[in-house]
């Protein structure tokens, strides 16, 4: 495979709302591929949990019944368009393993159709609408990354955007476009004192992991109102000095698409060090959960 640093690739997030069942989502998800591909895309990804709705504002025991194993027929699916159409595809499911134990999930897809992965959520958040710890067994997979046709990239989930631990290690792992599937959004009784607040905390800590990591991140949220919770869209990529590239709309359905030059990555490594310059012998602390 050609150096993935030496070029040049279009990035396609899929910013949706969800259409009412698992096969209308899946049918509206596979319909914006196709259209992101048709403008360019060759690596697009799906909002978290993308073919069903955002089901953790309750904690609900028949709700396990929406997951389903990954690899599994949706990935099935999703291979056989995206070896038809030459492109990688990052899936954001809810996965069964096993009797009593769910994951929040993202599958990868190479351009061959071929199944490359997938990476577990590893932070599991806990407020009220968003229940995760009710139906998420936290990841154990690791902050994992894939060789793609592409380029090479990692793949995190919503919560772990918080976190630039997660972030670091996928970026050490060689990734140079960090790809985030979200569900995130306003509470009413929240939105007119913390709405804009919120907003930008989540969008400004992500900009800082691509500044910090010399990489490409890339957030695609969910757009619409389900039960009281307002996701805000505002889906983004951006660069590795923290410019916003390419934005979504925040009450809209939309395909955001961005350019990615790896080669320009690559020389922003070489001027800002910071991999080198890490004191990795002073870190051992951050494996504690407090430093007293």
């Amino acid at each position: 495979m050609a150096n993935p640093s030496a070029h040049r690739v279009r990035i396609g997030l899929i910013q949706g709302r969800e259409q009412g069942s698992k096969q209308a989502d899946l049918d509206y998800t596979i319909d914006r591929i196709r259209a992101a591909a048709a403008d360019g895309a060759r690596i697009i990804c799906t909002q978290e949990l993308f073919n069903t709705p955002y089901f953790c504002r309750t904690q609900e025991t028949g709700l396990f019944d929406l997951a389903e194993a990954v690899p599994g027929p949706t990935t099935e699916a999703l291979a056989a368009v995206a070896g038809e159409l030459s492109v990688v595809l990052i899936a954001s499911l809810f996965e069964r393993r096993g009797p009593g134990v769910y994951h929040n999930t993202a599958a990868v897809i190479d351009a061959d159709g071929s199944y490359l992965g997938k990476y577990r959520k590893m932070h599991i958040p806990q407020d009220p609408g968003f229940e995760e710890k009710f139906y998420f067994t936290p990841g154990d997979l690791g902050y994992r990354t894939w060789n793609t046709r592409y380029g090479r990239i990692g793949v995190l989930i919503c919560w772990d955007q918080w976190y630039p631990e997660a972030a670091r290690l996928a970026a050490l792992a060689g990734a140079e476009i960090l790809f985030y599937p979200t569900a995130i959004g306003w509470l009413p009784e929240e939105k007119e004192a913390l709405g804009k607040a919120q907003h930008t905390a989540w969008e400004t800590v992500q900009r800082g992991h691509a500044v910090a990591n010399g990489c490409y991140v890339a957030a695609a949220n969910r757009v619409g109102t389900e039960g009281v919770t307002e996701f805000w869209g505002q889906s983004f990529v951006s660069d590795f000095y923290g410019q916003v590239i390419e934005r979504g709309p925040v009450n809209e359905e939309a395909i955001v698409l961005a350019d990615c030059d790896l080669k320009a990555l690559e020389d922003m490594r070489r001027i800002w060090p910071f991999f080198r310059d890490r004191r990795i012998d002073s870190f051992g602390p951050l494996t504690q959960r407090m430093i007293d």
